[in-house]
């Protein structure tokens, strides 16, 4: 055999290990790998993904507690969608490894079949929502909106499902980066692992680690910065019955921008006489701000020295009123507390946090924990040192994150029966302990959204209180303790046990202002309420986060006052108004 023949069969010899290594490799990698890297470019999409943003985007549009914007709309959308195309993802990957296949590009005729499916749910969607949103507006008496910002939907929604799948892919990627790094040194899967949690433990140090700590140092400085300044129309009061006046024990300058609006505001003993019809005593108002005293405790204790100066335990009726996060308290409720009470009373409260209460339940509830029980059992401490004879009735009174501060002060219902005269808790948050404890022990018939607990013999609910607070009929001696909350109220019903379970208040009849068309579903509901939060108050009286009027019928439920009609709440409501 000559060389050359040698040679050719040398070839022959070799190139079936190469086609076989070729074909082995062509294997291992899988028919779709060039498919499969095209889906991992940037702005590729995933077709089970995509179906899954649609799904869920569709079901956004159906309605929530509060009517929604086109925008509101949009980021509600998107944001399902997002939550859809991870889920759409993720259900892939699981078939994927459950079957053993890699995975391949879609065909162009089923990219062609959803768009085709998308535009029709999207279109049936709009539509239905916008009705559904018709209804809702026309239920709360709340004027419609312009067709061309109900429109901003699609395009909002399709932003912001951008932003977050961007998003999403930074992170990815850097986990990814994180991996390439360590393969060098260890193998692909413990690679991944590693690119994983290093990713998932800066998120989480940014933000509870020392970024976080300088954010929320950051946004505590700049509310700070809004606390020392003075409304227009707000001055410094003249008469010694109010702190920051003649003789208190609290500055002027401490009492921050809400304190301040509290001491120099409220009804005069003219206007209260002009009122009731007989003679009336101004209202004693004191207040401490955050400036008044670095600790809480001692704070509590110059507020209870400064309403003991002032003469406010010599009063028929005394008021322990807790703040929400800035400081704020509702102008009108107050009010209406002093005019039902003849202007013999007295209110004290004290300022726990700069910032407005959304940031306040994030980053200052323990805070808001020991402003309330704080201020509560330094009141108690010196009213029960009096003599029975000569101690005012004792109320208290917390809206919103108040009262998640003022039931602090309490165990229980014995406990709240046993120390106060009466309490008003408005538009309690759905964390709030004891809120949840009546509401979750309800007797058996009654609804989440009005529950009666052991028959309302201390604790009762009320929806709409101008019709009175269950269970009719039924004699309520003793401690009055009310929680008034609205069924479309968000900040009472949101809970991130929205993301995964049906609540009572969807499964029963809905309350009287929640359309029966609202129904639970799995992520989308969370973030509706969610959506709904910021917007409670911008709604009519009576409606959402909306008190104030209500607070007539309120306090006159717990304060008794004789010979109160109807027609004296409505007149009480209209000064209040004005």
């Amino acid at each position: 055999m000559n060389s050359s023949g040698a040679s050719a069969e040398v070839v022959q010899a070799r190139r079936p290990d190469r086609e076989t290594a070729a074909g082995s490799t062509a294997r291992t990698a899988g028919p779709g790998t060039a498919g499969a890297a095209r889906v991992e470019r940037w702005g590729a999409l995933s077709l089970p993904g995509s179906w899954g943003a649609l799904v869920l985007a569709c079901l956004s549009f159906t309605p929530s507690l509060l009517p929604r914007s086109g925008v509101t709309q949009g980021v509600a959308a998107g944001i399902s969608a997002a939550l859809g195309y991870g889920l759409g993802v993720l259900a892939a990957a699981v078939w994927r490894g459950l079957a053993d296949r890699d995975r391949r590009r879609p065909r162009r005729r089923s990219w062609q079949v959803f768009a085709g499916t998308a535009v029709v749910l999207l279109t049936a969607s709009s539509v239905l929502g916008l009705r559904w949103q018709g209804d809702l507006r026309a239920l709360m008496g709340v004027d419609g909106e312009p067709p061309w910002r109900a429109l901003l939907a699609l395009p909002v929604g399709l932003v912001v499902l951008a932003v977050l799948l961007g998003l999403a892919r930074l992170v990815r990627g850097a986990a990814r980066a994180v991996a390439r790094w360590a393969s060098r040194w260890v193998g692909a899967r413990a690679a991944r692992t590693l690119g994983g949690l290093v990713v998932a433990g800066l998120l989480v140090f940014a933000v509870l680690g020392s970024p976080g700590e300088a954010l929320r140092a950051s946004l505590h400085g700049s509310f700070a910065l809004a606390d020392g300044t003075t409304p227009a129309g707000v001055e410094q009061p003249t008469s010694g019955l109010r702190s920051g006046g003649p003789g208190s024990l609290i500055a002027w300058d401490t009492l921050g921008r809400e304190g301040r609006i509290v001491v120099a505001g409220g009804p005069s003993a003219e206007e209260i006489a002009a009122f009731t019809g007989t003679a009336a005593e101004e209202p004693i108002r004191v207040y401490a701000g955050v400036a008044t005293a670095e600790d809480v405790v001692d704070r509590a204790q110059i507020a209870v020295d400064d309403l003991a100066r002032a003469g406010g335990f010599q009063r028929a009726r005394l008021l322990v009123a807790t703040t929400t996060g800035s400081g704020w308290l509702d102008a009108g409720a107050l009010s209406a507390f002093e005019h039902i009470a003849g202007g013999d009373s007295a209110l004290v409260s004290l300022q726990y946090s700069y910032v407005p209460s959304g940031i306040s339940y994030l980053v200052d509830q323990s805070r808001a924990r020991a402003a309330g029980r704080e201020l509560f059992d330094a009141v108690y401490e010196r009213w029960s040192a009096l003599p029975p004879e000569t101690r005012p009735q004792l109320y208290v009174f917390g809206e919103s994150l108040g009262s998640f501060g003022a039931e602090a002060a309490f165990s229980g219902e014995a406990d709240l029966r046993n120390r106060v005269s009466g309490a008003l808790f408005v538009g309690a948050p759905n964390f709030n302990a004891l809120h949840t404890e009546f509401r979750d022990h309800r007797d058996p018939g009654s609804r989440e959204v009005e529950p009666v607990f052991r028959g309302g013999r201390t604790v009762r609910f009320s929806t709409d209180v101008g019709a009175g607070a269950p269970p009719a009929g039924v004699p309520w001696d003793g401690a009055r303790v009310l929680f008034l909350q609205h069924p479309s109220d968000p900040i009472v019903w949101w809970s991130p046990s929205l993301l995964s379970s049906r609540p009572d208040w969807l499964a029963e009849p809905r309350g009287r202002d929640v359309l029966d068309e609202m129904t639970w579903l799995p992520l989308v509901t969370f973030w509706q309420v969610t959506l709904d939060m910021p917007f409670a108050v911008g709604v009519p009286e009576g409606h959402g986060h909306r008190y104030t009027n209500e607070s007539v019928d309120a306090w006159a439920l717990l304060l008794r006052p004789a010979g109160w009609t109807e027609e004296r709440a409505d007149e009480l409501r209209a000064l209040i108004r004005r």
